[in-house]
């Protein structure tokens, strides 16, 4: 689905208040009710929201946005991100990348490095990756999510554990103040923390729409990776966790300036 400039804005209100009423964005954009309505009902289908009496709510901390809707959030930061991300990735390295939208924008900008062996649990990154002769690309077994394409479970654990590659490319579905990485699967996370414990440089992508949400399975602390590349962070704590575990934090937003 492709967002209009309202639609963004209207997802953007209800991810800060939690829900949003088709009365008040109509006075709010200048546009009628039915105007609104149909919005949310197209935000609702594509599940960036949940639709409720009078309006529509963002969805809860035990449930995710769809994963083609996903892509539409945040998608020029996750690109540049992505961008950022390959900057720090040599040539001739070995290297993890996880599932999510943000780690397949490292896949993307990773098409121009040679010799590189690429091991995921990511079909989408796999797919891509494949089509370049100067990477090789090895993907992990196990169970295939019919959501995303992303690889879990045990098997696929055991599978990340054969490997001590030179970085990991790993994303998370929110951020706590704390520094806690979240997300929604358990199995998703136990390949998460094998990828994290077999790589000797961890990269963390995220944008910062990661700082607004919640999610209930913990993968591990901020702290535990060496380098976190975001759009940009305004939450002082996490500036702050940061500099006192020694991460290195790069702000896509601020270097474009």
């Amino acid at each position: 689905m492709f967002l209009s400039d309202r639609q963004g804005k209207i997802v953007a209100l209800a991810k800060t208040s939690g829900r949003v009423l088709v009365d008040d964005l109509a006075t709010q954009f200048a546009v009628t009710p039915q105007t609104i309505r149909k919005d949310l009902n197209d935000l609702c289908d594509a599940q960036l929201l949940t639709r409720i009496h009078g309006g529509a709510t963002f969805p809860r901390g035990t449930e995710n946005v769809r994963y083609d809707a996903r892509r539409q959030i945040a998608a020029s930061e996750k690109q540049a991100i992505g961008i950022a991300a390959a900057d720090l990735i040599p040539n001739n390295s070995s290297l993890f990348i996880n599932i999510g939208t943000t780690t397949e924008a490292v896949g993307e900008a990773l098409s121009d490095h040679h010799e590189l062996m690429v091991i995921t649990n990511n079909i989408n990154v796999a797919n891509r990756l494949r089509l370049i002769d100067h990477i090789e690309v090895v993907i992990a077994g196990g169970v295939v999510r019919q959501s995303d394409g992303g690889i879990v479970g045990e098997a696929a654990v055991d599978f990340i554990r054969q490997f001590k590659v030179d970085y990991a490319v790993i994303g998370a579905s929110a951020i706590d103040p704390d520094g806690a990485l979240l997300d929604y699967d358990f199995r998703e996370v136990k390949v998460a923390q094998a990828i994290i414990a077999n790589a000797r440089h961890v990269i963390l992508v995220a944008d910062s729409t990661k700082f607004e949400r919640t999610a209930p399975v913990r993968i591990g602390q901020i702290s535990q990776v060496h380098t976190f590349i975001t759009d940009q962070c305004d939450s002082p704590s996490i500036r702050n966790i940061c500099q006192q575990s020694g991460v290195v934090l790069v702000e896509t937003a601020k270097a474009n300036r």
